[in-house]
């Protein structure tokens, strides 16, 4: 039977998932050799999470994430010489250096962000789609959190306020089973997280986060529905980090073969293996996208490498944007190279086109539920 999928999809993604792997590969030996300081959250195993819901989306869509974030922006298209120098903490980094591992900003690829608070972009993410909504356009916003943030009250307040509004946002939890060290079992009343979108009248579904093109359908679909303005999406990606929570972190709260089980189901060679058996590449061909990788993640470790540290001048700038001040764009800074940089309406000509609270609507609400006298 012949595959749904055309094979330059098949190779694009698997590129992106071969170079996500190597790149924190590498970051996991560069951070040992003492390159990288602070913490360092790796990907590893968790490709298919970053991958099929990017290809599912259009580039001008919005994406936010947590810290664990290096995945997404190189799934985007974010150089990975500047993502690397930003861990190593030098001027040509996305950030100049000063956001580090936990905060990827790419706003030419209309990445906005890893945020360290646990929870913190969820609402964030609600208000960029608010924004798109207002704007009248069309985007949706993808927001990524981990297990561990469903039980942070920003979670319910916020899914409560997107349902209302009917606001274009997918939520993807990728439940990775444990926050930190902690099972997600241990600490959840239903640790079904997708269960939890009923209570607020939301969609919610279970994904195999372990396979990509299962996420690239599930985010496919949640995105034409957000479009049609039918409201929010939650997802729920069953995955698992082959590593542990940080670089330090030995993971001995869980089973070695457990570990080993989980390896078993690794979505690159799954991804090889569908494109191979539906004829849609051939071995020369992956074997040519390795070594391209591999060169080029050697390439992101030497620009790192080789990169000055942010000079004392850049310690209090960027802490405030004045009025007027014209945006930073890290790749015409760093490489010289002249980028589409997005822009928006001010918001100031623009006027809400819909009831945020239609007293209609509630009044029928309140009826079905029985609470109208």
């Amino acid at each position: 039977m012949a595959s749904q999928y055309s094979k330059e999809l098949l190779l694009t993604m698997y590129r992106k998932m071969y170079l996500i792997r190597r790149f924190e590969e590498r970051a996991d030996q560069s951070y040992k050799q003492g390159k990288i300081a602070g913490f360092c959250h790796l990907y590893i195993g968790q490709e298919a999470v970053a991958v099929g819901p990017n290809e599912a989306l259009r580039p001008d869509d919005y994406m936010l994430s947590a810290y664990r974030d290096h995945g997404q922006p190189l799934a985007r298209g974010s150089d990975a010489g500047m993502v690397m120098a930003e861990l190593f903490g030098r001027g040509t980094g996305y950030s100049k250096g000063k956001g580090g591992s936990m905060h990827i900003f790419d706003i030419e690829h209309h990445f906005y962000g890893g945020y360290g608070i646990v929870g913190g972009q969820i609402p964030l993410a609600a208000g960029m789609a608010f924004a798109s909504r207002y704007r009248n356009e069309d985007r949706v916003t993808l927001c990524y959190f981990g297990d561990a943030a469903a039980n942070q009250g920003s979670f319910h307040e916020t899914f409560n306020m997107a349902v209302k509004w009917k606001l274009p946002v997918i939520y993807i939890c990728e439940n990775n089973r444990y926050g930190m060290g902690t099972a997600i079992g241990r600490v959840s009343a239903e640790p079904e997280i997708h269960k939890r979108a009923a209570a607020y009248n939301m969609r919610g579904e279970a994904v195999d986060g372990m396979d990509c093109l299962k996420m690239y359908e599930a985010v496919k679909d949640a995105a034409e529905y957000c479009r049609a303005g039918k409201g929010p999406v939650l997802l729920e990606a069953h995955t698992y980090r082959f590593r542990g929570h940080s670089v330090v972190d030995p993971a001995t709260y869980r089973p070695k073969q457990e570990v080993e089980e989980e390896r078993k189901n690794d979505p690159i060679p799954k991804l090889k293996e569908y494109a191979l058996k539906k004829k849609l590449g051939v071995e020369a061909e992956f074997d040519a996208i390795e070594e391209e990788v591999k060169a080029q993640v050697d390439a992101a470790v030497k620009f790192a490498d080789e990169s000055p540290e942010p000079s004392l001048d850049e310690l209090w700038r960027d802490t405030i944007v004045e009025p007027g001040e014209e945006d930073v764009r890290p790749r015409e800074r760093v490489l010289g190279m002249k980028v589409k940089w997005p822009s928006y309406p001010s918001g100031q000509e623009l006027k809400v086109t819909w009831d945020l609270e239609p007293r209609q609507q509630a009044e029928r609400e309140d009826k079905k539920a029985g609470l109208a006298r």
